[in-house]
């Protein structure tokens, strides 16, 4: 799987384009998106994951949602269970803490994961926002605890970083 990420906007949230065959998922797509679409352009676009929908992760769907004409993935529609979109297969994990519909996407073949603003390079996202939860955020931390230390984790902003290090290096773990 081939994953390219995309900063948009000033506050430089991080879009993700995964592909596999010619096909591909859009992972948040922030405020820019003639930046993203000359990107997804290339391929086939599968569907669109989204972690939470705060403004910068969602600010060019609608644009995303008429080009593609694609199914948008996010809390209203998913279960805590593995999905497949063709090639990809994904388990969606309830993550919430940095708002109520914050979900994480784990791709165990590729033993990546998609956390949105749950997690950063050494921090966790702000739970001070409407819908954050501090108590709901370390429940969150938990459950991620448990997955396999070598996975990789693709966040919304900044660096990509691994559970591993997280758990070295994160006074929140």
């Amino acid at each position: 799987m081939k994953i390219e990420r995309v900063k948009t906007g000033y506050l430089e949230e991080n879009c993700y384009v995964i592909s596999k065959y010619g096909k591909c998922l859009v992972i948040d797509p922030g405020d820019d998106f003639l930046k993203i679409d000359s990107l997804v352009s290339k391929y086939k676009c599968m569907g669109i994951l989204i972690t939470h929908r705060h403004f910068d992760h969602v600010g060019a769907l609608e644009q995303m949602k008429d080009k593609y004409d694609v199914p948008i993935y996010d809390r209203t529609c998913l279960e805590e269970k593995e999905y497949k979109i063709d090639d990809f297969v994904f388990k969606v994990l309830y993550t919430p803490g940095h708002s109520k519909d914050s979900v994480s996407f784990y791709f165990d073949q590729e033993k990546i994961m998609f956390v949105g603003d749950f997690v950063f390079k050494d921090t966790i996202g702000r739970t001070d926002l409407e819908g954050g939860n501090f108590d709901e955020m370390k429940s969150s931390i938990g459950k991620l605890k448990l997955y396999p230390k070598g996975i990789t984790l693709y966040p919304g902003h900044g660096e990509k970083t691994s559970l591993e290090y997280e758990m070295k290096n994160n006074i929140y773990f």
